[in-house]
């Protein structure tokens, strides 16, 4: 599970690892961060992260799906 300090630590470039969804090889599915990570002054609680599988997949990670994902290798 990603904590709030480490998320708003990650880079552009950096790998992320979803909980539970896997690869056909039964590998877990990885995410690249695909920009900066967006903090909000009023309440520094909230983050939003862009996030990209593959080449059509989109999101972005927030504080409140932080718990499905892991840093690279863990």
């Amino acid at each position: 599970m990603i904590t709030l300090e480490q998320a708003k630590k990650l880079k552009c470039g950096d790998w992320i690892h979803h909980v539970k969804f896997k690869n056909t090889d039964g590998t877990p599915a990885r995410f690249r961060i695909n920009g900066k990570v967006k903090t909000w002054k009023r309440n520094t609680e909230k983050i939003q992260i862009p996030i990209k599988r593959g080449l059509w997949e989109f999101g972005y990670l927030t504080e409140s799906n932080l718990h499905e994902f892991n840093l690279g290798g863990q």
